[in-house]
């Protein structure tokens, strides 16, 4: 079954040019069933290419996933037209009434700044408690799960010297849960961030069920107990050619990044790199969209979850 997405958002065109089965609201309110209701919390910066690629994982699935695109602030975007904000974006106010299946809340490139440094943190922790109490289940990528450790376990970011950025190698815990259902033992998965998740604070200060992880990156799956909060600390939705885009962008800016590692042939950035983790990537959001959020979400959605 496919996303629904609004009439004329730029995704649409994209993804009908991959196969990618969407639906407009036009079609969609032809069919008497009831969907999914999704809120996106988009952090980064290029937002089109961030919808894209969640678009993508949350299309392969057999369900019909509404999505509604919630803005954190109402700040100027550099790299997003304010014209496609103010069409396809809610505010906080618009939505903040309401209850959703689930919520995606993004990374957020904002490399070593501190939480109290971040201009949006008092919106984002108080749409983060909302979640809480008005979502069945959320999931938090890369910044988003150190925003999440914060609000809900009073856990600081805790910054790396040097950032994390290449394809890792992801181990299997020993635990059994329906988030991994089909998962091999061994996955790879992008990582691009400065944030550090260490087991040892995620086991010691947190109720987080460790489902994913390595000894070079810490945790990379997780989730509460109640299964409210999922937490992916890497970009599973990432394009084959985003961890190059960024080596680019920091090179020419002078930072003078490491080679993303395990990304390119040879380790040699002239040579183009291969997508080895969309399988996996694809398998977490399905898994999540059917077992965390439609087996769990009450079909009246005035019922608190």
């Amino acid at each position: 079954m496919p996303i629904n997405i609004p009439n004329d958002l730029p995704a649409k065109a994209v993804l009908n040019s991959e196969q990618v089965f969407v639906m407009t609201e036009e079609r969609s309110c032809h069919q008497d069933i009831r969907p999914l209701n999704l809120l996106f919390l988009n952090l980064m910066p290029k937002k089109i290419n961030t919808e894209i690629q969640y678009m993508r994982k949350l299309s392969n699935t057999p369900l019909q996933v509404n999505i509604t695109l919630l803005r954190v602030d109402d700040h100027v975007s550099k790299n997003t037209p304010q014209s496609h904000m103010d069409n396809f974006y809610k505010e906080f106010e618009d939505i903040k009434d309401q209850r959703f299946d689930g919520m995606i809340v993004t990374g957020a490139a904002l490399d070593q700044t501190e939480f109290k440094d971040v201009t949006y943190w008092e919106k984002l922790e108080k749409i983060l408690l909302w979640s809480s109490k008005n979502v069945t289940s959320t999931l938090f990528s890369c910044w988003g799960v150190a925003a999440a450790l914060r609000v809900f376990y009073g856990i600081d970011i805790i910054f790396r010297e040097d950032k994390l950025s290449g394809i890792y190698n992801i181990k299997l815990s020993d635990e059994v849960d329906t988030l991994t259902r089909g998962f091999d033992d061994v996955f790879h998965a992008p990582i691009s961030r400065y944030c550090d998740f260490p087991l040892d604070v995620i086991k010691n200060r947190t109720d987080i069920k460790v489902l994913a992880s390595s000894d070079e990156i810490g945790l990379y799956l997780g989730v509460s107990n109640d299964g409210r909060q999922v937490y992916v600390s890497g970009h599973p939705e990432y394009d084959v050619d985003t961890l190059l885009q960024e080596f680019t962008r920091d090179t020419d800016a002078g930072k003078n990044p490491k080679i993303p590692v395990n990304y390119f042939p040879d380790n040699d950035p002239s040579k183009a790199p291969s997508c080895t983790w969309r399988g996996h990537a694809s398998l977490l959001f399905c898994n999540w969209i059917n077992y965390y959020v439609y087996q769990e979400t009450p079909y009246d959605l005035s019922v608190k979850p």
